[in-house]
């Protein structure tokens, strides 16, 4: 199998935490570890929704970035010159097969046709909602990869012919005066019941025109968080996952909750950020429309403005 991934070793988070296995997930599916009852047991709605027009999608900004939420985790990055999609998944499901996978339950803003050139993809980690296979090869095989460390040999194996591989902190100059970084994470990966963490995992950050731009990718809450801040802050937009935390014995050191963000949202040092990873599929127990009302609790307990930290739509665009 290593030779398959092209790397002996498995990664792991550099810090106690047990992350669930497979027998976790049998426990769970089977409804034998307990289910929390959710705090607003009624919000069953997906994420709301505005179409992106061609001209949207084209926009370059003279200064600084425009941020498009493409839904889930997935984002359109446009400035400096460059157009950037992170964790991209235009299909209807997400997993190995449709009957294996979860339904869309909010459509994409827009179709692939409408985006602009593409001047690189950003992959978090090769988890099904993130990595989706269908639209990168839509988006063609030349199209540059960035990914973290481990994943090389996968991608080049299945017909990627532009991948570059980051480790943690490892930076690399996208075009001139454009940088991303690979970000630490707590979290893990895998394609099937045989490849666990043979690649590793991170988030992003997009450095380019005096603007710090930061994707959490998946990631439980940890001490990352803290030293992110520390290096990389202040960091200017945070797109920061909110959702799929329920049941939080099997979710705790995969997801945040939106408390959880909130903390990582301070702790990184973000100036505004949105919430992600919510009201697109139903991954977890908690109700699809539950997080950004959860979100704006946390927000008021603590004293800060919503407007730094909103939900949004899918569709929703910042300048920043």
């Amino acid at each position: 199998m290593a030779g398959y991934w092209g790397v002996p070793e498995r990664f792991n988070n550099p810090w106690p935490e047990r992350v669930p296995g497979f027998r976790d997930v049998l426990r769970w599916k089977l409804g034998r570890g307990g289910k929390a009852a959710a705090e607003y047991p009624d919000a069953h709605a997906a994420a709301p929704w505005v179409p992106l027009t061609n001209a949207q999608l084209q926009v370059m900004p003279e200064r600084g970035w425009l941020v498009t939420w493409l839904g889930h985790a997935s984002f359109l990055l446009s400035g400096c010159g460059v157009h950037l999609l992170i964790d991209p998944i235009f299909s209807e499901h997400c997993g190995p097969l449709p009957w294996l996978g979860f339904k869309r339950m909010v459509p994409p803003p827009c179709g692939m046709t409408s985006l602009p050139p593409i001047t690189a993809v950003l992959l978090t980690h090769t988890h099904y909602d993130h990595c989706d296979l269908p639209t990168l090869r839509k988006l063609g095989k030349h199209t540059p990869l960035m990914v973290p460390a481990g994943h090389a040999e996968w991608f080049g194996g299945i017909g990627f012919v532009s991948v570059t591989t980051l480790a943690w902190w490892q930076q690399v100059e996208l075009a001139p005066g454009v940088s991303v970084t690979a970000t630490p994470a707590q979290h893990f990966t895998a394609r099937s019941l045989w490849d666990r963490n043979r690649g590793h995992w991170c988030g992003w950050c997009v450095a380019g025109g005096g603007v710090k731009l930061w994707h959490s990718g998946d990631s439980g809450y940890c001490p990352a968080f803290r030293e992110i801040g520390a290096r990389l802050g202040p960091l200017d937009f945070g797109m920061i996952a909110i959702g799929a935390y329920a049941p939080r014995w099997f979710m705790q050191a995969l997801h945040m909750t939106p408390g959880e963000a909130v903390t990582a949202f301070q702790e990184t040092g973000c100036r505004s950020a949105t919430g992600m990873h919510w009201g697109t599929f139903q991954l977890s127990d908690e109700p699809l429309g539950e997080p950004p009302l959860l979100l704006a609790k946390h927000l008021l307990d603590k004293g800060l403005e919503p407007a730094h930290f909103e939900a949004g739509c899918v569709g929703q665009q910042w300048s920043v």
